[in-house]
This record gives structure tokens, sequence and C-alpha cells, in this order.
């Protein structure tokens, strides 16, 4: 799922690749806005908030809003940046480097995070900000803008639109697309609402905190470790086959 770019890619490819992202986003979105009141998977609510300041002469706080918008767009950045720098490496699966980056960061605001106190609360959130760019860069990526799973807005729309085409199946015939599409939607809203659900359990009813976010980094590098582990199988499969 991690390794399958555009016309390879399948149906079964995104789904899966939908399902693990949009759950580690859940979680990523719970953990923040339960720690620190802010969203940390999408920046339309700080940049309205960044106007909003900026017009009432709140530089500072307007600043610090600024800063929420520019992680996400870093994040963005430097997974596209790498992983076209190491495209031409045929034998190296490019998403691996900001899957990790991603990973790295949750752990590290998993076991470093509660023992700040309140004092580095806007570093963790633009941290937080600056991995989800990273995962909502390298998903559009291999799936050719198919697939996003940071934010649903669009994703509503988009499915509000594939629905509303069932409805008029002589204007919008190649039905088995539409719906494939709805599904894949579905998905992501599903695995980002049960992501919310594990991640609300373990900061609040297990009390992990922010080592809830050690959960969403683990289940990104199994899926990454699987995907890996599969891929060799079946290469291996198919070279005894021959």
């Amino acid at each position: 799922m991690f390794r399958h770019q555009g016309k390879s890619r399948t149906l079964k490819h995104n789904l899966r690749i939908a399902t693990v992202l949009s759950f580690v986003a859940g979680i990523v979105n719970i953990t923040g806005f339960l720690y620190a009141k802010q969203l940390t998977t999408n920046v339309t609510g700080h940049f309205a908030l960044f106007i909003y300041d900026m017009a009432n002469v709140k530089f500072w706080k307007g600043t610090i809003y600024f800063l929420y918008i520019f992680s996400f767009l870093f994040g963005s950045f430097l997974s596209s940046f790498l992983i076209e720098k190491y495209r031409e490496n045929k034998q190296l699966n490019v998403f691996v480097l900001p899957t990790i980056i991603e990973s790295v960061i949750l752990i590290s605001i998993g076991i470093l995070g509660d023992n700040t106190g309140t004092d580095f609360l806007n570093l963790i959130v633009c941290l937080l900000l600056f991995a989800m760019g990273i995962q909502n860069s390298f998903v559009t990526k291999i799936s050719d803008a198919v697939v996003r799973t940071t934010h649903l807005t669009g994703l509503f729309t988009d499915l509000g639109i594939d629905l509303s085409h069932l409805c008029f199946p002589k204007s919008y015939k190649n039905r088995t697309t539409i719906k494939a599409n709805i599904k894949l939607r579905i998905y992501i809203i599903l695995f980002f609402f049960s992501g919310g659900l594990f991640g609300g359990f373990l900061y609040s009813e297990i009390n992990l905190k922010l080592n809830t976010l050690i959960f969403g980094a683990l289940f990104l590098l199994l899926s990454l470790f699987f995907d890996d582990f599969r891929y060799k199988v079946i290469k291996t499969r198919r070279r005894y086959t021959r």
C-alpha cells in the first residue's frame, strides 16, 4: 500500500492506506485537542483565527496561529521534497522516510511532552501540525490526490457530490467508479472516527495523556513493516514461480 503509485494503485491499495493513516490522524486529532484545545490535523480554523487576531491588532496571538499554519505547510513541503529527491533510487521505498519522521515526532512528543507541562504547549501543537502536514503530503502523492486523511471538510463535500451522482444514472454511467469513491470516503471517515474514539479512551479513561500518540506511531510503523514484509514475500514467491 505504501509502494504502489499512479496507475498501479488499486482501490484495495487506497483502502488499506486510508484505513491506517485516517486512524492515526484520528488519534492525533483528539489527543492534540484534549491536551492543547487546538486542532492539530488541519489549519482551516487556525487561518480564521490568524486573520481575526491580525484585524484586532493582537499580533502576538496572530503570530502563534501563523506558526501553526506554517508548521503544517513546512511538513507538507519537506515530505514532498524528500520523496522527489529519493525517487530516482528504484530500490528505495521513497515513502519510508516521511513515515519514519512522522513516527519519531509522535513518539518523542508522547515520551517527553507530559514532562514539559504547558511551557512548550505551542511547540507541541506546531510539531503535531508538522507531522500531519508530512502525512497529508505523502498520502496525496501516493494516491494521486485520491486519498486525504487529516481533515474531513473536503471529504464530506466529495461524498455528498458522489451520492448525488448516484441519483442521475443517465448522466453518470460509471457507477462502479462512483461507488468505489463512496466506499473509500466512508472508510476514511469511519477510521478517523475510530481513531478519535480509541485515542480519547486512552487519553482520558486510561489516563495516558500524550503517551497516546505513541500508539499512533506504533500503528504507523507496524503497517510500514507489514507492507515491506508482504512486498518481500510476494517478490520471493514470484522469483520461485518463474
